[in-house]
């Protein structure tokens, strides 16, 4: 077996000379072979030349290790580890599907390019290296503005059929999927927004999109991706913002595990009764395609509570196979819609949160389970990026979905991410999470909120336990993205996930939550339970991974001061948790009573809507 040695080389600009020096530092540390130069940047070159230089560079370490196979990695990822299946691949070609996307999605109808060029390996046969030596005549030949992968795709199709290859599953990127499986996640990817920022200016391959099996809604979508791929990045982020509100955003948004928003967001459309056909002489097999459409309608139909209609679909979905993880997520999600749209009543609120990754994410399923106790009134599901003109009026209560708050909201606590999507001014304003959006909200014209305080806060005077005697023990919370990253553990720690949604299992948990001496934790809203019940709580992030939870921090800092503690961020520890002093980290604080009031007070005015 041939040895292996890591690659990369960075800019002399701050952004990347940092991250050239984290970069060696993190492989270093797991002792691995690798070559990492820092390259002058010409007076003329953008970030599209640069790029193109991985080319030739990529070809240099080759050649000068020719029996080694040579990994290149993008200077602002990370690696948390190498499995031993990518160590001792024998592929000549290995590596992530372009978009970190599913394996059964595989092919040129799908995506552009075949390979995910931020991390990939070339195997030392004489086949591997005839690709890279392809690609390198042809950038240094071609006189065209366009990228590594460019040319890369271009060596990879013109030797495709004489090369072995291996696919690296996309559950191995930190944060991707949620399911488990027998590979750890391994991979941190960074990215820098240059890629935002060029879109339009480098040359790309196209998806066969008029080939194959897309229907006309398919060819739509992928065309319009295409000319906003060309479009410069100011005018781009207008119509995204066109988008949010036309919901558009929702029909684009889902991944290969999950449900678009565009279903949800008009489950009266959904053929609800529609059964799941049966494998035939003629058609062997089970269709894929069939399968998540009829889990899409299960989640419609769990929307819009016909329940005789969901467990039928879900009969059939299980009838002549066997539900993979993101079925059996999506069904226990349809139940939870279910029983909210369901309950024993003749009036109705409208509600709108964040419900993915199915089964849900404890913090974002909050929302329904508090507003739900302060109401008698059947839940109805308003999809965050559904379309603001089918949009009844709705509160938007739990989480960090300020971009998608329209002249229809009614906001309880809601607060930003970060200042990249402004505030919409119309809306009606009872509280915001903390006073960093409120000025936020005053900075893109909407009106002065002097409320504050997160929803969860409250949880207390809902679930009435008492943190008292405990257990000796201490609970790890990871927030989701960092679920399958691999870790040391102390032995008198227990780990709890925070993937549910119905409120059985959150009482379950928080009753589970209030046995423990202390709570670690990289989930803000297991944080804000922690201080409602005045559990010692310790707020972290992983090495590697500071930018694994979406946003820039902000809302940390803003839910604190909204609720009257300090101001507060996640402190970055290793991964080796028998390494970590927790006592000089854990805080513990409490939310007063005066403030749990104010929310409470808050929470009722706006019911008082329906």
């Amino acid at each position: 077996m041939s040895e292996a040695i890591f690659c990369s080389f960075y800019s002399d600009d701050d952004y990347y000379r940092n991250h050239g020096i984290e970069l060696k530092q993190n492989l270093d540390s797991l002792g691995l072979d690798f070559f990492i130069e820092e390259i002058e940047k010409g007076t003329n070159e953008n970030w599209i030349d640069i790029c193109r230089r991985k080319v030739p560079f990529l070809h240099k370490v080759c050649q000068s290790n020719p029996d080694k196979r040579v990994f290149w990695i993008d200077v602002d990822c990370r690696l948390l580890g190498v499995p031993e299946f990518i160590l001792e691949s024998t592929a000549d070609i290995i590596g992530f599907q372009r978009g970190f996307s599913s394996t059964t999605k595989i092919g040129y109808n799908m995506r552009s390019r075949f390979w995910e060029p931020c991390f990939w390996g070339v195997g030392t046969s004489p086949s591997a290296r005839k690709m890279i030596n392809d690609a390198h005549q042809l950038e240094s030949t071609l006189d065209v503005l366009a990228t590594d992968d460019y040319f890369f795709e271009e060596g990879w199709r013109s030797n495709a059929d004489n090369l072995t290859f291996q696919l690296i599953p996309s559950a191995c990127v930190v944060g991707k999927y949620t399911s488990q499986t027998v590979h750890p996640a391994f991979f941190a990817f960074g990215a820098s927004g240059n890629v935002e920022e060029f879109k339009g200016e480098a040359a790309q391959h196209q998806k066969n999109i008029l080939e194959g099996p897309m229907g006309f809604k398919q060819i739509v979508i992928a065309s319009a991706k295409l000319i906003l791929a060309k479009l410069p990045r100011k005018i781009s982020q207008a119509l995204i913002s066109i988008s949010d509100k036309s919901g558009l955003t929702g029909l684009i948004l889902g991944s290969e595990n999950q449900i678009n928003d565009e279903r949800l967001a008009n489950p009266e459309n959904v053929p609800a009764g529609t059964a799941l056909p049966s494998a035939t002489k003629e058609q062997p097999g089970v269709n894929i395609q069939q399968r998540r459409k009829v889990t899409s309608w299960i989640v419609a139909n769990g929307i819009k509570g016909d329940e005789e209609k969901m467990e039928s679909l879900i009969q059939s979905l299980s009838s002549d196979c066997m539900l993979n993880d993101q079925e059996q997520n999506a069904i226990s999600a349809a139940r939870t819609f279910s029983r909210y749209v369901n309950r024993d009543s003749e009036k109705e609120i409208a509600l709108s949160w964040w419900v993915r990754p199915f089964p849900g994410n404890f913090g974002d399923w909050l929302s329904p389970l508090i507003f739900s106790h302060y109401s008698q009134a059947k839940i109805k599901f308003v999809p965050p990026t559904g379309s603001v003109k089918s949009s009844p009026k709705h509160i938007v209560g739990v989480g960090s979905i300020g971009r998608f708050i329209n002249k229809r909201s009614l906001v309880v606590g809601t607060g930003i991410s970060s200042h990249e999507h402004p505030l919409d001014k119309r809306a009606r304003y009872f509280s915001v999470r903390g006073p960093l959006t409120a000025s936020y909200l005053k900075d893109c014209g909407g009106p002065v909120v002097n409320s504050f305080g997160d929803p969860a806060a409250i949880i207390s005077r809902i679930f009435p336990f008492r943190h008292g005697d405990t257990n000796g023990r201490v609970a790890l919370v990871r927030h989701f993205s960092h679920e399958r990253v691999p870790l040391k553990l102390p032995e008198n720690f227990d780990e709890l996930s925070v993937l549910m949604s119905s409120p059985q299992a959150i009482e379950e948990f928080i009753s589970k939550l209030v046995c423990y001496d202390e709570v670690v934790t990289s989930a803000m809203h297991v944080m804000i339970v922690c201080h409602a019940f005045g559990i010692p709580c310790s707020l972290v992030t992983f090495e590697g991974l500071e930018h694994a939870v979406h946003g820039s921090g902000i809302k940390y800092t803003d839910y604190a001061l909204g609720v009257g503690l300090p101001e507060m961020s996640p402190v970055v520890i290793s991964r080796d948790l028998t390494e970590v002093s927790f006592r000089d980290i854990r805080k513990i604080v409490s939310i007063t009573e005066e403030k749990k009031d104010e929310i409470e007070s808050v929470i009722k005015e706006s019911l008082d809507f329906f």
